[in-house]
């Protein structure tokens, strides 16, 4: 019987603890599924040792993500221009002194007989001086050297011919300045590949350099790049370019130019325009559209005719064509350090009857020089300095 006892007394007593944890299990889980019973004693003692929550304040500059500015452009300072006739005698000494050598050469033999004569005529007709202008110099040496004899200076008497050759009187200025309000109105013109787009950025420096506010018109709509390369050397200099879509109006985008050239009081506009056209009516017809329609708000001031001066009489044919089509008043001979004959400036000069007022030497940014014609003939003479 005891151990009956005892049986049934484990028995009570393991039920008695499995009731306990069931009754444990569903105050936990009615706990958990209505929260808002209340909390225990426990819980509340717990909530008042809390923190009390912290109030909204204004963000501090730590907290505060800054944006990222991008800085503009570093705007350059071009050289001013009597720097760059000191290159352009320099360089124009190397590339076009043996012009002039070979003149002194031939100039100073004990005896300047016919084939001596003939000998000068031939290296003036090689560097592209021109057939009338040779003649007329080579007349005017056997002249001044028969009449002053022996005492003349061979290399004073052709220093001065050729200065008459290219002719010292001619006006080299560029007309750049504001009238009545609003800016000079510069037209390049000239078939592609003789560097003008290069040219219009160049020139940008030369006025920049001489604190002249300048706009860009990049009127040759036919080649995306010309429009790309025109921003990028405004940009350094920090010259607004007015561009429009590829293959929109050339005169639509000329006149959007000069139209905010006026805005911005600029001095000059400088418009550079599509070389492209294969046949003179064609030519005609664009620049004569994108000139009316500038003109419309403000004077075409200049129209200058950018030729590779190594193309030679090529060269001498595109000026004949531009001369029939629009006035041309000055021109820009790229390329003349290199290969470039330098009696080209003499026969282009004749051609078109207006001076050349620029000539590039090179491929770096201030390459562009104005042209003197004394710094022009001492370098064919083969002085540098």
């Amino acid at each position: 019987m005891v151990r009956v006892g005892e049986f049934l007394y484990l028995i009570i007593v393991i039920a008695v603890v499995v009731v306990a944890i069931i009754a444990g299990l569903v105050t936990t889980t009615l706990r958990r599924r209505h929260p808002e019973a209340g909390p225990g004693p426990q819980e509340t003692e717990v909530r008042e040792e809390a923190p009390p929550p912290r109030a909204e304040t204004q963000p501090t500059v730590e907290d505060t993500e800054m944006p990222v500015v991008t800085p503009a452009p570093t705007v350059e300072r071009p050289e001013a221009p009597a720097g760059r006739l000191v290159r352009l005698r320099e360089r124009l000494s190397r590339s076009q002194g043996a012009l002039g050598r070979g003149l002194l050469a031939l100039l100073s033999r004990e005896q300047l007989d016919e084939e001596t004569w003939e000998d000068i005529e031939d290296t003036l007709l090689t560097a592209d001086v021109g057939v009338k202008p040779t003649q007329e110099l080579v007349e005017h040496l056997r002249t001044r050297l028969r009449v002053e004899g022996a005492g003349a200076s061979p290399r004073e008497v052709l220093r001065e011919e050729l200065l008459n050759l290219v002719d010292p009187t001619m006006d080299r200025s560029i007309d750049v300045e504001r009238r009545n309000g609003v800016p000079g109105v510069v037209l390049l013109v000239g078939v592609n590949g003789t560097g003008k787009t290069t040219t219009v950025g160049k020139l940008a420096r030369v006025l920049v350099a001489e604190d002249k506010q300048v706009v860009l018109g990049a009127a040759d709509t036919f080649r995306a790049a010309a429009a790309e390369q025109l921003a990028t050397w405004g940009e350094r200099v920090g010259a607004p370019a007015v561009r429009g879509p590829e293959g929109s109006d050339p005169a639509s985008v000329a006149y959007e130019a000069v139209k905010h050239g006026v805005e911005r009081e600029a001095d000059v506009v400088l418009v550079d325009t599509a070389g492209r056209l294969q046949n003179k009516a064609g030519l005609m017809d664009e620049l004569g559209k994108v000139k009316r329609v500038i003109e419309k708000q403000a004077p075409v001031t200049e129209v200058l005719l950018v030729l590779d001066a190594t193309t030679g009489q090529n060269g001498m044919i595109q000026a004949r064509v531009f001369r029939e089509v629009v006035d041309v008043t000055g021109i820009v001979l790229t390329k003349l350090d290199g290969s470039a004959k330098g009696g080209i400036v003499v026969a282009v000069q004749r051609e078109l009857g207006v001076p050349v007022k620029f000539v590039g030497l090179g491929e770096g940014p201030d390459d562009l020089a104005p042209f003197d014609p004394d710094t022009f003939v001492d370098a064919l003479l083969g002085e540098s300095t």
